[in-house]
């Protein structure tokens, strides 16, 4: 505020020294030049009643001519200080309607009241810069698992698009420069609420730059940057960010995947998607010969995915560039003519790799015409072409920011998740099919919330003190029971815990418990609310573990709290 008061000041002060000068030249004369009174003596006004006269008079108010009529010298003196005014008065209000529409004055406006907005939170939040695509899918995502967070971007159109978003909490945000550090801190990079810092620009350098910023400035808080190369992505590690996300190289890990265990590719999928993501049928790109249409970052990524599995794969690409042991037909792909000659009527499968979304649907639909039975995967650049990608039905549709947005949702849910799919990557077909089936009969189709529990004084208290004593068993299962009714589950499934240097996947819930064990749960967002009482209440926990319910107790309790059951 202090600073938007300086600009004000400074803008203005022309028109307010005017104005000023107006008030003390009419002062002086009003003293100066003598009126009459009833007796026809001459007097002369005090400077009180010259002040007075003025602040009336000048400030286009008018109350008459006081302490006593005034003379003709004064009336005259009076009428020209009154158009003096009124000039001065206009100049103010020109300039002050100049600097409302001021882009500087408004910039530091906003930074004042973006800084209150940030101060004034009292409850962890997320940093994110850049509010492109992707960050806009990350902050929804964020809103829909009741996550603050507070967004900086350089585009002011971003930023007030925002304000479109049919978002549940109120996010502070700011058009500033991520690469600077007063930005970052202006944000509450320093501040302890302060969870993690998402760097999602388009640009590699800027977000290199926020994660050198936030290792030097806040080292605590774990950094997840957005690279689009893996030179990008080495650089960026090298400089201390926690995490780095090359969406072109996770499809083309994911792809692999899909290949040689499609059961693994749908359950990672499935655990890392956005919230009211569905659970979709299992989709396995066939082993063959593949076609990739546009060798950049994506299309190259894809190349050595295929490669690592002994593929065959031809390359279209305009610029033919020279890759060995491969085959390169020179063309755009978008013509039958050379799909082809890439040998596209008898190929497994295509990849249309470009930059451009027509160029990429064209490529997809010319090869179909060729080959009807052809496995198409095609990669969406823009969210907003989502309802031709829609409309096609692409086997497998590649989108960059739902990727990244899936990814740093696993990370900040709990870096536990980012274990457990790392098992699943090494786990045959018929496994993920079994944690599916387990998963899915417990809590449905819907993409699923996951939490981490650590049997602690912070976050299990009262089954923490349980786990202390020799007569009180305490299992999975337990911490799986209702509050309200222990006879009935919760949609929830504990999909890993630790023990020490043990790991055990999809744990039996008759397992028991041990103080430090950490265990990783996936299901609904009700069943984390509802599993909250029986770790952190001891009532709750009787009641859960051994049915017991002692007068006072948390049944009790429900039972005589009006509106209870």
């Amino acid at each position: 505020m202090n600073n938007a008061v300086l600009v004000a000041l400074r803008r203005l002060r022309a028109p307010i020294v005017l104005l000023v000068l107006v008030f003390a030249v009419g002062i002086v004369g009003l003293v100066l030049i003598p009126g009459t009174d009833e007796a026809g003596r001459p007097w002369r006004m005090s400077i009180f009643d010259a002040l007075y006269f003025m602040s009336y008079t000048a400030s286009t108010i008018g109350f008459g001519e006081i302490p006593r009529a005034f003379s003709t010298p004064q009336r005259i003196w009076v009428t020209l200080v009154i158009y003096a005014s009124v000039i001065g008065w206009a100049y103010l209000v020109a300039n002050l309607l100049s600097l409302a529409q001021d882009r500087a004055f408004r910039a530091v406006l906003e930074t004042g009241r973006f800084r209150r907005r940030v101060h004034a939170l009292r409850e962890p939040f997320y940093l994110v810069c850049g509010l492109g695509e992707t960050g806009t899918l990350v902050g929804r995502a964020l809103d829909a698992l009741g996550l603050r967070f507070v967004a900086i971007d350089v585009s002011e159109e971003r930023v007030q698009e925002l304000d479109l978003l049919d978002l549940a909490q109120d996010v502070p945000a700011m058009v500033a420069n991520a690469r600077l550090p007063e930005n970052l801190l202006a944000a509450g990079l320093a501040r302890p609420e302060c969870r993690g810092v998402l760097t999602l620009t388009n640009d590699d350098q800027a977000n290199l730059a926020v994660a050198i910023s936030v290792r030097l400035l806040n080292p605590e808080v774990p950094v997840v940057a957005r690279a689009m190369s893996r030179d990008a992505t080495a650089n960026m590690l090298s400089f201390g960010a926690d995490h780095v996300i090359n969406p072109f190289a996770t499809f083309g890990e994911y792809l692999a995947i899909a290949i040689k265990s499609p059961g693994s590719h749908r359950l990672m999928s499935w655990l890392t998607g956005l919230p009211g993501t569905m659970l979709k049928p299992e989709t396995a790109p066939p082993r063959g010969r593949w076609i990739v249409c546009g060798y950049g970052r994506f299309g190259s990524e894809v190349v050595r995915a295929f490669r690592g599995l002994d593929l065959d794969v031809t390359i279209v690409d305009p610029d033919e560039p020279t890759v060995d042991g491969l085959r390169v037909v020179r063309g755009l792909g978008t013509e039958a003519a050379t799909l082809e000659a890439a040998g596209a009527r008898d190929a497994a499968g295509i990849v249309a790799a470009t930059d451009d979304d027509v160029s990429n649907l064209s490529i997809v639909v010319t090869a179909r015409e060729i080959n009807p039975g052809v496995f198409t995967i095609v990669r969406q650049n823009l969210r907003a072409s989502s309802a031709l990608f829609t409309a096609y039905d692409a086997d497998i549709t590649m989108v960059s920011s739902e990727i990244i947005a899936n990814q740093c949702l696993a990370l900040l849910q709990t870096p536990l998740l980012a274990r457990f799919l790392g098992i699943v990557r090494n786990e045959d077909d018929a496994w993920a099919d079994r944690a599916i089936e387990r998963l899915q009969a417990r809590i449905g189709a819907e993409a699923p919330d996951v939490w981490r529990v650590r049997m602690d004084s912070i976050d299990a208290p009262a089954c923490h003190e349980a786990l202390g004593r020799d007569d009180y068993p305490l299992a999975l299962a337990d911490l799986c029971r209702d509050c309200a009714d222990r006879e009935r589950c919760l949609e929830c499934v504990p999909m890993l815990l630790v023990r020490g240097s043990e790991t055990l996947v999809l744990p039996d819930e008759a397992l028991q418990l041990r103080r430090g064990d950490t265990v990783l749960f996936a299901g609904r967002p009700a069943a984390r609310a509802a599993q909250r009482p029986v770790l952190r209440n001891v009532n709750a926990r009787d009641y859960a573990v051994r049915g017991i319910d002692r007068p006072g107790g948390w049944i009790w309790q429900r039972m005589t709290r009006p509106g209870g059951r």
